[in-house]
């Protein structure tokens, strides 16, 4: 099997050490996001190696913070959040101090679920979920609005998601390199 070697670099923040996935890791990696409750020995078979290889790079990658954890993924309209909003923040400046308390503060709000800063126009763009567009006002009142340094606020509703995937795309990794159609 030809070997792929994928060099992750340390995170000095962290003191984590550098660390290559070749191709066994990397499809360990693809069938934990297809199926992270299967046993090792269903997940050795999936990769071609054999139960204590298999556990032991699946150990070494939580280990090293290539592998952060593992999740249920739950249906938001099944559990009564039918409302998503994509919302862009703007700040008043971009002071290292009003970031962090920004940050912070955005971190520490249950109904943001992702937050991301940007380039572009928007500072940052945050999801965010809730029950109905009155929940979803008094939110942005009670607590958008009041971030620390917030100066422009721009809500679109989310009228049909289209993709929605959590996978990232590792099997392209384990593609031949080559012309892509």
């Amino acid at each position: 099997m030809p070997q792929l070697l994928v060099k992750i670099e340390p995170n000095m923040a962290k003191n984590d050490a550098s660390f290559l996935l070749d191709t066994y890791s990397l499809k360990i990696l693809l069938e934990l996001q297809r199926d992270a409750r299967q046993t090792v020995a269903q997940l050795s078979a999936a990769v071609g190696l054999s139960p204590t290889p298999c556990w032991k790079r699946v150990k070494e990658m939580e280990a090293a913070g290539v592998i952060r954890g593992y999740t249920a993924l739950v249906d938001p309209e099944k559990v009564g959040l039918h409302l998503t909003v994509m919302v862009e923040v703007n700040l008043t400046h971009h002071s290292e101090e009003l970031v962090q308390r920004f940050e912070q503060a955005v971190a520490a709000s249950p109904h943001i679920a992702r937050c991301q800063s940007t380039t572009g126009q928007a500072d940052y763009l945050m999801t965010v979920l809730a029950p109905d567009i009155k929940h979803y006002e008094r939110l942005l009142h009670e607590t958008i609005f009041k971030l620390p340094g917030v100066t422009h606020v721009r809500s679109s509703i989310v009228l049909k998601e289209v993709k929605s995937e959590i996978a990232l795309p590792i099997g392209q990794l384990l593609a031949p390199p080559g012309p892509r159609p």
